[in-house]
């Protein structure tokens, strides 16, 4: 049957964890609207100042949690006790097809049992499983509140464990993700990589050239604990080499940051799409330090002929090829990565963006469309026999 009539001749609704940052999640989401113009979104908490114009005029559809104080919904993490109660609420009785873009609650909405309800997973929820201790130390509790965090942490896990059995078919970021699908949750899935905006070739004007003559080395990224931001400032400090950062995060966290960065090390907040590229398109190497599923921002550098150098380990290792577009080093420690630093730049000469650039173009968001339109309509056919 043809693909597009099978796309086409549904009532689609699309449920989405939160809107109030900007990320990887929420580039999949934009690229979801585009296929599926029509559906409305549901989420838990939508904060359009945060979202900074992306999905403006959407059908964009909050929770109930909307309704807590400002002060409550900017502090969100104190409505975790609520938050698996919040998908479940949302009315989807119209629609036959249901596409749960999540990481963490919106996989746990309820559908009539003749509705398709299609997960495409950005990771199992990190706080309840693989970050589960690192994310209840992160929060700087005393020994009776961390008590308390981790017999509420254990409930939402329980949760999202029997969550995880709803949605009919997982679609996952990475092999990275499909193998934690498989480990948390029991579920196979089938992986689609997420799109990713390759630049256009205007943006590229010293393309041909090599790295050598740019100024500063680049982190594009939340600015989050498990990011490992805090290991790229103390390893560019040793080294002194310059480092721009691009990325908001708690104030609390980003003043940290701060205090340990010296002179060299360039926080630049916020930048919008326009600037982002020229950042791209002007550092020295694209640097990614963390641990993520998939990773959106080093492919971007990518399309821009940037190397990266990144932790062997998850996404990165799917996208990043060692010697053509960067680097790896294998443990988050201050030595080895500044060891993986010292091994690009000596040569840095050998890269060729228009290889790198070619590597970046198997993310574009044209392949994506494609792969994820055809991920579902495989999985409408094999539910209907």
């Amino acid at each position: 049957m043809n693909q597009e009539f099978l796309l086409k001749n549904r009532k689609v609704a699309i449920v989405h964890d939160f809107l109030n940052q900007s990320g990887g999640a929420e580039k999949v989401l934009e690229a979801l609207t585009e296929i599926f113009p029509e559906a409305p979104i549901f989420t838990l908490l939508y904060d359009p100042k945060k979202m900074r114009g992306k999905f403006k005029g959407a059908d964009i559809r909050p929770s109930f949690l909307q309704k807590f104080p400002k002060f409550l919904r900017k502090r969100y993490r104190y409505l975790l006790p609520l938050m698996p109660t919040a998908p479940e609420t949302f009315n989807l009785r119209d629609y036959d097809l249901v596409i749960s873009s999540s990481s963490a609650f919106a996989k746990g909405i309820i559908v009539k049992p003749k509705t398709l309800h299609i997960c495409y997973c950005h990771s199992p929820m990190r706080y309840g499983w693989d970050w589960n201790e690192k994310y209840i130390e992160e929060q700087g509790l005393g020994q009776k509140k961390k008590l308390c965090a981790r017999l509420l942490m254990n409930y939402v896990r329980m949760w999202d464990r029997v969550a995880a059995d709803r949605p009919d078919s997982f679609i996952a970021n990475s092999k990275v993700t499909q193998q934690k699908i498989k480990k948390y949750y029991g579920r196979d899935s089938v992986v689609v990589y997420p799109p990713v905006e390759i630049s256009k070739v205007e943006f590229l004007e010293n393309f041909q050239s090599s790295t050598l003559g740019k100024e500063y080395f680049l982190i594009v990224s939340r600015l989050s604990p498990y990011k490992k931001i805090e290991l790229a400032i103390e390893t560019f400090n040793k080294l002194d080499l310059p480092l721009w950062i691009v990325g908001e995060g708690s104030p609390k966290y980003t003043k940290y940051l701060k205090s340990i960065a010296v002179q060299k090390i360039k926080f630049l907040g916020w930048a919008n799409d326009a600037e982002l590229k020229k950042h791209y398109a002007g550092c020295r190497a694209f640097i990614f330090p963390g641990e993520d599923d998939f990773g959106i921002a080093p492919v971007e550098a990518m399309s821009f002929g940037r190397p990266v150098i990144a932790l062997r380990r998850g996404g990165a290792t799917e996208t990043v090829s060692e010697g053509v577009s960067g680097e790896f080093f294998d443990e988050p420690v201050l030595e080895v990565m500044a060891d993986a630093i010292r091994r690009f730049i000596e040569k840095e000469k050998e890269y060729d963006p228009v290889k790198i650039r070619e590597l970046a173009a198997r993310f574009s968001k044209e392949v994506f469309v494609g792969n994820i339109k055809k991920a579902i309509e495989e999985i409408i056919q094999n539910n209907s026999q």
